[in-house]
Parts: structure tokens; sequence; C-alpha cells
């Protein structure tokens, strides 16, 4: 919509010009002195449409453009600390509960060799990925430790105002964090009700779909701009069974 109102804004100044250019002509076609000074006055008036149409609609587009990718860079760097510091651990832990991690194995195994195809292919698989969380398969007690180690750091990454305007990582931290509190909420994880562990699991899920999808855009970027954290991203890939961060 945004978009629309500058194009169709550039379009009624660019017209405007125009309409006052071509009026100075008719107008004043002699070359006296006194039509000579009105055709400048008219000239002026509509090369100052123009100027606004410049100046306003493109320089402004462009500069905000810049504004954006200095921005999203800024996130990016953010977002790569979080992932080093909580998610690609808890992101691996969560994906021992999911019953159908095997499908994810050959599709979420990025390499130089991936190009952007590969990975919209890969979000592609992701969305249509139903995770069937088995708590009982992984280690709920050292994920609740490990939460509650990292929440000051969780609850700075929600005070970022920025990183709520991260819609998608905003909405992870959200989940992350909700079930942090589920877990810290329980004194005991063992023997619990098939209920409790029924909630938990969709909170477990909830958590783990949100890491997912920005695990995989993270990975994008660092392929892009960061080779070397690239490489180790690859090698400890919290998807593929055979990751060794160890260089052979």
């Amino acid at each position: 919509m945004k978009y629309r109102s500058e194009v169709l804004l550039l379009i009624a100044l660019v017209g405007l010009a125009g309409v006052l250019f071509s009026l100075r002509w008719a107008l004043f076609p002699g070359s006296e002195l006194h039509n000579e000074m009105w055709r400048f006055l008219l000239g002026d008036v509509a090369f100052l449409f123009l100027q606004v149409a410049i100046v306003t609609v493109c320089i402004d587009r462009l500069m905000r453009a810049r504004e954006r990718q200095a921005t999203l860079r800024k996130l990016n760097m953010v977002i790569g600390a979080f992932f080093s510091e909580v998610g690609t651990e808890l992101l691996k832990r969560l994906a021992q509960a999911d019953q159908n991690l095997g499908e994810l194995h050959k599709a979420l195994v990025p390499s130089n060799a991936w190009k952007l195809a590969d990975y919209n292919q890969a979000r592609a698989f992701l969305v249509g990925h139903h995770a069937v969380m088995d708590l009982s398969a992984c280690d709920l007690e050292s994920i609740k430790q490990r939460l509650i180690a990292e929440k000051r750091f969780m609850l700075s990454l929600l005070g970022n105002q920025a990183l709520l305007e991260h819609e998608a990582f905003a909405e992870l931290l959200w989940a992350v964090t909700h079930l942090a509190e589920e877990l810290a909420a329980r004194s005991s994880l063992v023997g619990m009700p098939p209920n409790d562990v029924a909630h938990l699991a969709i909170d477990a899920r909830r958590a783990y779909t949100h890491l997912c999808s920005q695990w995989l855009d993270y990975v994008r970027h660092l392929q892009t701009d960061y080779p070397f954290l690239f490489s180790l991203a690859v090698r400890t890939n919290p998807f593929d069974p055979e990751a060794d961060a160890v260089v052979y």
C-alpha cells in the first residue's frame, strides 16, 4: 500500500510538472523580455515538482532501503548471539523429541553448494513438516536448567525494541521464554500427569517450530556474509546425525 501511494505521488508530481512546462510554452512562445520573466518563473515552479519527486520519492526511498539493510545486518548479529548462546543447543535437544526428525535429516543439511532455491525448498519442506514431540526422548531437566541459567540473557533480548520489530524472531523469543517459564514453574518433571505432559509437548513444539525456521534463515545469512561462521554452523548442524565440529 505504501509503495503504491509513493508511485501515485511520483506520477502526480511529474504530471503537474509536465502540465506547467506545457503551459509555459503555450502562454509565452515569444522571446520578449516581459515574456521571458514569466516563462522562467513558471518554469521554476514546474521544476519544483520534479525536484520534490526526485528528492522526496526516489532518493528518500533509496535511503530507507539502505537503512533497512543496515538495521537487518545489526539484527542478524544479535540473532547470531542468540543461537550461539542458547538457540543451537536448545534446537538440538528439542529435535531429539521430534519423532519425525528423520524427515529433516536430508532436507536441512546446508552446504556451500546451496543456493537460494535450495533454501526456499528447505523452507517449503519445513512448512509441511509436522513435528510429533515425545518429551520422554529428551532431557527436560537439562533443558529447564539451561533456560533458567539463560533467563537474564533472554530478558535482555526481549527488551531490545529493534528485535521486537523483527516479527518472526520476536515470536521465537516469546515461545522459548514461555517454555522456560512452564518448565521452571514445575518443581519436578518426573511423574507428571499425562495431560500436563501433553501441555508441555505443545509448548515445546511451538518453540521447536520457530527455532527450525529461524535457524534456517540464520544459516543462510551466515553463508552470504560470514562464510567462516557458516562452516561451524554446518559442522554443528542440529539436524545432521553425522555432524562433527572437528575438521578432518
